[in-house]
């Protein structure tokens, strides 16, 4: 049986339309308490949520339908994701709540789980909670069987000492000049503390939510101003997060847009050389860049592949005993200090080699040479299954075979948002453009014809 609420990373849509509606808000928070509540007391679950104004429906819905099945309730307030699973381990919860939808527009909102461990869920915890929501009036407790709420109000400091226990206390970062964007999201009161903290002056961007304005043209997915801000303050590094933090973008002295490929390769090749790195190399997804496989045989460091999504990332780390991985988006995650993908450990990272090798960000991240890559998404309504369509499935058959061996073209479903990712990489940048673009106009066409 396969997940049908789930994506690829917790539940995601349109907000107070289904599934992200305060009906199943409740429902999901009966059926993940009743399976991870300890039945001879208690169990304790932490929320978590980002700026969006939609959050302040889905929190006491998820609230209450906790309080239903006999869990307390810790509410931390507007904290980044990866906060939420620090504080679930930190606080020793049975379960850890982020009612956030990442990197998507304030309509959206989604919500994602992660166990007494401060892991994201597995597929089979997903699936068993959605079993769990066909008899929630069966999982209700009554009288002193009921839990509790509270609000904690010492979570921000909590995750603020957390993230700087992350860079070495022997640097500072006296004398750089940073310029941090929020995406007016989770992270807007945290990320410009811990750089001050830490010494840098620090020129701010995005940090005045107001519930709608959340990745609203800045942030990890619209780094434009940032870029601006960078060259004109003269600044010597550009920081972008997305709404829920658990992803970062830098920028460079020059104004240039630096993804999570560069950042693996430079922590990479530091950590290689101080025999920081464990297991037998690097995790990251299908759609990282061949350039840094390439780059990583040459140290002798294998690259290893996963499925999209951070959390899949993360379950290879563990199997394979890995201390790095992530996505070239900007998931970033460094399993000695965190559990899942956080924005400011990885940018601290950058600036912890920044700062020991007295050289530029544009010097320390331009690793390896990326070979030409080409990504379009393609939006399809609902009802179609545009991958199943005869045309589409010939199409990329034509692709694979154009791109040829020394080609990679990965199509994909994306899990968070009714989009058909088309990503095409190779030697030869005009054959790479031609085929996506092709790919991708035969996809439109059949979506359009399907509708």
């Amino acid at each position: 049986m396969t997940r049908s609420l789930f994506g690829t990373d917790g539940v995601r849509g349109k907000a107070n339309e289904e599934p992200i509606t305060a009906n199943t808000a409740l429902a999901l928070a009966m059926a993940a308490g009743a399976q991870f509540r300890d039945p001879e007391r208690h169990g304790l679950v932490v929320i978590g949520k980002d700026t969006r104004l939609s959050g302040y429906m889905l929190e006491p819905a998820m609230t209450s339908g906790f309080i239903s099945v006999g869990m307390d309730v810790v509410l931390l307030g507007p904290l980044p994701t990866p906060a939420v699973g620090m504080l679930t381990r930190s606080m020793r919860a049975d379960l850890g709540v982020m009612i956030s939808a990442s990197h998507n527009p304030y309509e959206d909102n989604g919500i994602k789980f992660f166990g007494p461990d401060g892991y994201k869920l597995t597929d089979e915890q997903e699936l068993a909670i959605e079993r769990a929501m066909a008899l929630t009036a069966e999982l209700r407790v009554s009288g002193k069987g009921l839990g509790r709420a509270r609000r904690l109000n010492d979570a921000y400091g909590r995750y603020l000492e957390f993230i700087k226990s992350s860079f070495p206390r022997a640097l500072q970062l006296d004398g750089l000049k940073i310029v941090v964007d929020c995406a007016h999201g989770a992270a807007y009161k945290v990320a410009p503390t811990v750089l001050f903290e830490l010494g840098a002056e620090v020129v701010t961007i995005g940090v005045s939510p107001n519930g709608i304005n959340i990745n609203q043209g800045c942030g990890a997915t619209d780094t434009a101003e940032l870029q601006k801000r960078v060259v004109e303050e003269e600044a010597d590094l550009g920081i972008a997060l997305d709404g829920d933090a658990d992803r970062v973008i830098l920028v460079d002295e020059k104004g240039r847009r630096i993804d999570g490929d560069q950042v693996m390769a430079l922590i990479g090749t530091y950590w290689h050389r101080a025999e920081r790195l464990r297991g037998p190399g690097v995790v990251a997804t299908l759609m990282s860049n061949l350039g840094l496989e390439r780059y990583l045989e040459t140290l002798g460091v294998a690259l290893l592949r996963t499925p999209v999504g951070d959390r899949y990332v993360v379950e290879r780390m563990r199997e394979e005993g890995c201390n790095l991985g992530g996505e070239q988006s900007g998931h970033l995650i460094f399993s000695d200090y965190s559990t899942t993908g956080d924005g400011m450990i990885a940018a601290l990272q950058v600036l912890a080699v920044l700062v020991g090798s007295g050289r530029l960000a544009s010097e320390v991240l331009d690793v390896f040479e990326p070979l030409p890559q080409l990504l379009r998404n393609v939006r399809f309504g609902p009802g179609t299954q545009p991958l199943e369509m005869p045309a589409v499935e010939a199409a990329i058959r034509d692709a694979r075979a154009a791109l040829g061996p020394s080609g990679r073209l990965l199509i994909r479903k994306s899990g968070t948002e009714p989009l058909v990712r088309v990503m095409g990489e190779g030697e030869d940048p005009d054959l790479v453009q031609r085929v996506v673009e092709e790919l991708a106009g035969v996809i439109e066409e059949a979506t359009r014809t399907a509708a």
